[in-house]
C-alpha cells in the first residue's frame, strides 16, 4: 500500500470515530505541516499509521483541553509529538502562553508522556534529520521496526552507542572492557560491524594490523 492510500484510510478512520469538538479540531487543526510530517517523516520510518493519533486531546494541569499534533500510544510508550511553526514563536506567543506551554509539557511528563517537538522547517526541508532523531527516541524503547536498522543484535547496538559516547576511535580493549567480552567474541562483533560498513578499521603506522575502529557517520542512525 502506498502513502496516499494509507494516509487516506488513516484520516478517514479518525474522522469517522470522532464527534463534536474532537472531530472539528481534527478537521481544522490537522494542516499542511502535520500532513508533511506523516508523508516525509512518519511513513518512511514506520511504513504504517498504527497507534498514531492526530490532533490528540490531552488535559493540562488545570483540567483544560489541549490538542497536540500527534500522540503515539502503545502498551510500552506514550509519546506526544508536536510539529511547530516558527511563526508561533514570533507572532502568536506572549509570555503567558509561553509559560503555559512549558508547564503543560512538564505536566504531561509527570503523567507518563514523553514530549518531543519538530520544527516545521525541518519537517519540510530536512526530514531525514527528523527521521534519525525520531528513530533514536523509538529505539530507546525497543520499538524500532526491523527494517529501520541493519544492526542485528543488542551487543552491536551497544558497541555503536559506546563509540558515540567515546567520541574517538574505538579499540578492541575498549569493547572487551566495557561489555566484559573475551577477545574472540569482541573481535567477532567488531568484524561484523565492519562488514556492515558501520565501523571503519584503521591500521597502525606500518599498515599491517588494525589498531582501532572509526565510527561511520551513518552508524548513529542504527541506534
Amino acid at each position: 500500500m502506498d502513502f496516499r492510500k494509507a494516509y487516506g484510510i488513516f484520516m478517514y478512520y479518525h474522522l469517522s470515530n470522532r464527534t463534536g469538538e474532537r472531530r472539528g479540531r481534527l478537521e481544522r487543526g490537522h494542516g499542511e505541516a502535520e500532513t508533511l510530517f506523516c508523508q516525509k517523516v512518519w511513513w518512511p520510518l514506520r511504513g504504517h499509521f498504527r497507534d498514531l493519533h492526530p490532533q490528540f486531546e490531552v488535559l493540562d494541569w488545570c483540567g483544560r483541553s489541549y490538542y497536540c499534533s500527534f500522540a503515539f500510544i502503545t502498551p510500552h510508550l506514550r509519546l506526544i509529538i508536536e510539529v511547530k511553526p516558527f511563526s508561533t514563536y514570533t507572532t502568536e506567543t506572549d509570555r503567558q502562553k509561553y509559560c503555559d506551554e512549558l508547564n503543560r509539557e512538564t505536566f504531561l511528563s509527570a503523567m507518563g508522556y514523553q514530549v518531543i517537538s519538530f520544527a516545521c522547517d525541518d519537517v519540510t526541508d530536512r526530514p531525514e534529520l527528523c527521521i534519525m532523531l525520531l528513530r533514536k527516541v523509538l529505539s530507546r524503547r525497543y520499538l524500532a521496526e526491523p527494517h529501520s536498522t541493519s544492526v542485528s543484535s543488542v551487543t552491536e547496538r551497544e558497541i555503536i552507542r559506546f563509540a558515540c559516547m567515546l567520541a574517538r576511535p574505538l579499540r578492541l580493549i575498549d569493547v572487551k572492557t566495557h561489555l566484559r567480552l573475551n577477545h574472540r567474541t569482541a573481535l567477532r562483533f567488531l568484524h561484523s560491524l565492519c562488514d556492515k560498513g558501520l565501523l571503519i578499521p584503521v591500521t597502525g603506522s606500518q599498515g599491517k594490523h588494525v589498531v582501532k575502529y572509526k565510527l561511520h557517520p551513518r552508524a548513529a542512525q542504527c541506534l
